[in-house]
C-alpha cells in the first residue's frame, strides 16, 4: 500500500519500522515541528523524523492540517491509507476521508478504556491487570472510532510506565500489518465502540508526581511505577526534593503520622502511609544521580522518626 504515516514520539517508531520492513511504500511521514531544547536551544527532531530521514522518507511538519493548502499537499501523496500513531494533531473530515482505507490509528489501550493522551501510564496508576493495543478506524471523535483489531497483554507486578510503553510500542506494528492485509482482502469487520465508565486518560503533568502519604502503600507504589520515568514520583525531605524510583508496599502498619520514617536498615528505610507502609528501595536526591537506597543512606543519614516535609 501507499501509506502516509503520522506520528511523533518513540512509541510510533516500531510501527513505522514494521511498515517499512513489510514492504509497504511509506510515501511521507508527518510529525510535529522541531523543538528547541536546553539552555543552548538546540534543535531536536522527533523520533519519527529521525526514523524517516534514516529511510529517506519525505518529512512534513505542518503546525496543523486544517488549512486547505495543507489538505491539498497531503492529498498529493495519493495515499491508500493514512496510519496515525501518537501524532498529536486532531484530524478533520477532509483528511479522515481522503484515502481509500481512511485513517487507521494504533492506540495504546483496550478501547473504549482510556481514551486520551496517557493511556499507558493510567493503566499502571489504576492497577489494571491487563491492557493492550487497539487498531481503530478514526472518526471525528476523540478515540471513538470503530475497532478493527485488539491484542491484550497482562501487566507484571512490577510494571512501570516505561516498561509498559516499551512492550506496547512493539505490539502495534504486527497487529497493524494484519489489519492492512485484511483491508486489502475485504476481510475487515469493524466493531463500534461501546460507552466507557473509565475516566479519560488525561495528560500527565509534573504536579501529579507529588506523593500523598495519606494514601495506601499499594496506591503510592502504583504512583511510583506509573509515573516512571516522567514526571516521576517525589516528595521533599529537609527542604530538598527526593525522587522515589522503586518501592515495595508492605502491610506493616505503625502508630505514626503518614510520611514518617518508621524503620531504617543498612539497605533501605520504610515510611508510614495511610494504610500500610512503603519500603524505599531506589531514589534520587535533588541534583544527584539515581541510586539504590543503601548508597543514599551512606551519604544522607535517615533516622526513625524523620518525616517528609508537609
Amino acid at each position: 500500500m501507499r501509506i502516509v504515516f503520522m506520528g511523533t514520539p518513540d512509541f510510533a517508531v516500531p510501527t513505522l519500522e514494521a511498515l517499512i520492513e513489510a514492504g509497504h511504500e511509506v510515501v511521507a511521514c508527518y510529525t510535529q515541528p522541531d523543538k528547541e531544547q536546553g539552555r543552548g536551544k538546540k534543535i531536536v527532531f522527533s523520533a519519527v523524523k529521525e526514523c524517516a530521514l534514516k529511510h529517506n522518507i519525505p518529512v512534513m511538519q505542518p503546525k496543523g492540517l486544517r488549512k486547505p493548502e495543507r489538505v491539498e499537499e497531503l492529498c498529493a501523496f495519493e495515499p491508500d491509507v493514512i496510519v496515525v500513531v501518537a501524532y498529536g494533531v486532531i484530524l478533520r473530515k477532509p483528511v479522515l476521508e481522503m484515502a481509500k482505507y481512511g485513517c487507521i490509528n494504533v492506540h495504546a489501550s483496550l478501547l473504549p478504556m482510556y481514551r486520551g493522551a496517557a493511556p499507558i501510564q493510567w493503566a499502571v496508576l489504576n492497577g489494571d491487570k491487563e491492557t493492550g493495543v487497539t487498531i481503530m478506524q478514526m472518526d471525528e471523535g476523540l478515540d471513538t472510532g470503530d475497532i478493527l483489531a485488539v491484542e491484550k497483554i497482562p501487566l507484571d507486578r512490577d510494571e512501570t510506565g516505561d516498561s509498559l510503553f516499551e512492550k506496547l510500542s512493539h505490539l502495534g506494528g504486527p497487529l497493524l500489518l494484519k489489519v492492512l492485509r485484511d483491508a486489502e482482502n475485504g476481510a475487515l469487520h469493524p466493531v463500534p465502540q461501546g460507552e466507557t465508565t473509565t475516566a479519560y486518560a488525561s495528560m500527565l503533568d509534573k504536579k501529579m508526581g507529588l506523593i500523598d502519604f495519606t494514601k495506601s502503600a499499594e496506591e503510592i507504589d502504583r504512583w511510583v511505577r506509573g509515573l516512571n520515568s516522567w514526571p516521576s514520583a517525589y516528595h521533599y525531605m529537609n527542604g530538598k526534593m527526593l525522587k522515589i524510583w522503586k518501592a515495595e508496599p508492605l502491610e506493616k502498619t505503625a502508630d505514626a503520622k503518614p510520611g514518617t520514617v518508621i524503620e531504617v536498615t543498612k539497605r533501605d528505610f520504610t515510611v508510614a502511609c495511610g494504610t500500610g507502609s512503603l519500603r524505599i528501595l531506589e531514589l534520587q536526591p535533588e541534583g544527584k544521580k539515581r541510586m539504590e537506597t543503601d548508597a543514599y543512606l551512606r551519604g544522607y543519614p535517615v533516622n526513625a522518626g524523620d518525616t517528609f516535609d508537609v
